[in-house]
């Protein structure tokens, strides 16, 4: 019995060999087996977090139509050029980004923070959006939202106006029906 396990275990032995017993039966051995090696490490030169902070800043970029801090195929030219034309050395209107008429509103973007709501700029844009659907568009219901730069709340309102009933520019929110 001890011959006959010594025997199976020899057995056994060859074909559990890494190159599956191919020695002992005359054939050549596979070659050796290379695992492959990782990716070298990205090697930083002191620009390496300058590198980094530029790649999230662009991944962070949005599309300026969307934000509306430049003209796009929404910006109504006959509105920015009558702002332009009408008010050269205003200061507020400096701070317009975009202005662009959606159905029957009017929206003035600017570069102005969140926290200018009622502001005087963001009033006097108001006033002039108004005074620009009134005169120059014969707007009897006029519509105007004057709105911060892009921010983590889109585009806040500053100031508005919301029909004729309303004359203030004053940041008002619509009475609920």
């Amino acid at each position: 019995m001890a011959a006959v396990t010594v025997g199976a275990l020899a057995v056994g032995a060859v074909f559990l060999r890494p190159d599956g017993g191919q020695a002992v039966a005359g054939l050549a051995p596979p070659p050796p087996r290379v695992a492959a090696a990782p990716p070298p490490a990205p090697v930083e030169s002191g620009g390496g977090s300058q590198a980094r902070a530029a790649g999230a800043k662009a991944k962070k970029a949005r599309d300026p139509a969307k934000t509306a801090s430049g003209p796009s195929e929404h910006t109504d030219a006959k509105a920015v050029s009558y702002f332009k034309q009408r008010w050269v050395d205003d200061k507020a209107i400096k701070r317009i980004t975009d202005i662009r008429t959606v159905g029957k509103y009017l929206r003035i973007y600017t570069d102005l923070p969140e926290s200018a709501h009622d502001s005087k700029p963001a009033i006097d844009l108001c006033k002039r959006g108004l005074e620009y659907l009134v005169q120059e568009v014969g707007d009897e219901h006029p519509v105007v939202f004057v709105q911060a730069e892009f921010g983590q709340n889109g585009n806040p309102v500053l100031a508005n106006i919301i029909g004729a009933g309303d004359k203030s520019c004053r940041l008002t929110h619509p009475a609920p029906d």
